[in-house]
């Protein structure tokens, strides 16, 4: 089956989009917002494992793909990481879309996601989308360091030799972000580079406007 963009449109119309590069404030931003506005956050990584549930090999074969360690995962090519990330985003898609038709029917919502710049133009109005970027660089050391990134770490420092793990992780997310940070910033789309310096607070402030938020109780 087929829908066509303006339906999808249509059901997602009180969804707004935080997308953008790793490390570049999502998550933050998506959080902050929530609790200023009082509207609930729906963060597609949080969802990943349910979703990978509901998955059938046959159709998501990338969100099925097992491997036995970190040695494993980390010791694929670039190109063969990358593929598989990309594929892992489009996989989950679906049960992001209709999540969000369910969750979304009769209050607005914040989407913490993972979205290109053509699926962005697919699921909704630039209005309601806005990307947070930074400078592809060094991600895995920002990752690790993070509190809600813990799972992460100790998987990659699992590995047998996590300097080759790191270098690997790295190199994918730079080949994965590098045009795409350049393309968000030429877009048209709203945007806000962490590497600007802007406080959190002045984030929120930014992309509320552009969102023509409202305290008060969630709608």
């Amino acid at each position: 089956m087929i829908i066509q963009d303006n339906v999808i449109k249509g059901y997602l119309e009180n969804v707004y989009f935080i997308a953008g590069t790793p490390c570049g404030g999502k998550t933050t931003v998506s959080r902050a917002l929530g609790e200023k506005y009082n509207i609930p956050v729906y963060d597609i990584d949080e969802r990943f494992e349910v979703h990978q549930r509901i998955a059938d090999a046959a159709f998501q074969p990338a969100m099925k793909k097992e491997f036995a360690d970190a040695d494993e995962f980390f010791g694929r090519s670039v190109e063969e990481y990358k593929e598989w990330l990309l594929k892992n985003t489009r996989e989950q898609l679906d049960f992001v879309i209709l999540d969000l038709i369910r969750f979304s029917g009769n209050r607005k919502i914040i989407c913490d996601c993972h979205l290109t710049l053509e699926q962005a133009a697919f699921l909704t109005d630039p209005s309601r989308v806005a990307f947070m970027i930074k400078k592809p660089e060094d991600l895995v050391d920002e990752y690790c360091n993070r509190p809600d990134h813990q799972g992460f770490s100790d998987f990659i420092h699992s590995a047998t030799d996590f300097e080759a793990a790191k270098a690997t992780c790295n190199e994918t997310l730079l080949s994965l972000n590098k045009k795409y940070y350049t393309d968000v910033r030429e877009s048209g789309y709203f945007w806000v580079d962490r590497g600007d310096g802007k406080s959190v607070e002045e984030t929120v402030a930014l992309t509320a406007e552009h969102f023509n938020l409202k305290e008060g109780p969630a709608t």
